[in-house]
């Protein structure tokens, strides 16, 4: 078989890291069907295949116009007999078979409004282009894949989708993750930081869902008992951290901007307990993480 990815997303956290493993992966499993994969310029540079896998040069990202239209021309030249999506953003005219990895529901169930920067008119329209692209996804696909049980009962209830149409294919620990968390001197790494335990932490992006002011608010409460207390917060330094850290930039609130594995692990492993307050996930990644580095969990119900 002849099958693309859509790998534009290999650099972001979440989906990246769901990309990065896939074709990592597949390259151990699959040596006789040949690959396809779509790659940004930086990724098209750096990132060495194995025989069966070849790179593809895109130059548009992901939820605007180029994508919708420059494609389904990449597409319809490559002739695949099967496209993976990654992510709901499917190109609207592609007519080939595909299959789709739902994560979550999330722009479908929470408004971003108050975080844009977008005009409300052309917002509006985005968020509508969002729901129509995210209904083809579902029902022309000829599969899809979700993290858990709980964002299959989402699809079923909310699309009337077949069940047996969506394959639960549960998410785990990166292996680079439980390699760093056995040998890792954390103490050099929080210097880079100016962190003094104790302290809480979590990890992530910063957009309503993920309640983090919600987080900042308790732990203003417990700073008032516990003067000593840090929360440490880390995620790429988008729009909505810039945000969230111009409003409160409180006492014992450390931004960290984004980390690295070992960074990363470093912080698990030195934390009090992560937290996770999300008023919804799809799966949770980092509770996992935390587990992984013996770290005590702290989290919403709002998932499977």
């Amino acid at each position: 078989m002849k099958i693309v990815i859509d790998g534009r997303m290999y650099r972001e956290s979440g989906i990246g890291r769901y990309i990065r493993n896939l074709i990592s992966n597949l390259q151990i499993l699959d040596t006789k069907n040949e690959y396809f994969i779509l790659f940004l310029e930086e990724e098209f540079k750096d990132i060495k295949l194995k025989k069966n896998f070849k790179k593809i040069l895109t130059d548009f990202k992901w939820y605007g116009i180029s994508e919708q239209i420059k494609l389904p021309k990449i597409l319809n030249r490559l002739k695949p007999d099967l496209v993976h999506f990654p992510h709901f953003n499917v190109p609207f005219f592609y007519e080939g078979k595909f299959i789709v990895t739902i994560h979550d529901l999330i722009h479908q169930h929470f408004q971003m409004r108050r975080v844009t920067t977008l005009n409300p008119i052309i917002y509006k329209i985005k968020q509508l282009g969002y729901d129509k692209i995210f209904q083809f996804s579902v029902k022309k696909s000829e599969k899809i894949l979700v993290p858990s049980n709980f964002v299959k009962d989402l699809i079923v209830n909310k699309w009337r989708i077949n069940p047996d149409k969506i394959v639960v294919t549960y998410e785990a620990v990166d292996n680079q993750i439980l390699n760093l968390s056995r040998k890792l001197n954390q103490e050099k790494l929080l210097e880079k930081f100016g962190i003094k335990p104790p302290f809480i932490f979590y990890v992530g992006n910063a957009h309503p869902h993920k309640n983090v002011e919600g987080l900042i608010g308790v732990f203003r409460q417990l700073r008032e008992k516990y003067r000593y207390l840090q929360l440490v917060l880390a995620g790429h330094d988008h729009y909505f951290w810039q945000r969230i850290k111009r409003q409160y930039r409180k006492e014992g609130i450390i931004y960290t901007g984004q980390v690295n594995d070992r960074e990363l692990v470093a912080l698990y492993k030195s934390a009090k307990c992560f937290v996770m307050p999300s008023f919804e996930e799809g799966f949770g990644i980092p509770i996992l993480e935390a587990m992984a580095c013996g770290t005590p969990d702290v989290s919403s119900n709002s998932r499977a």
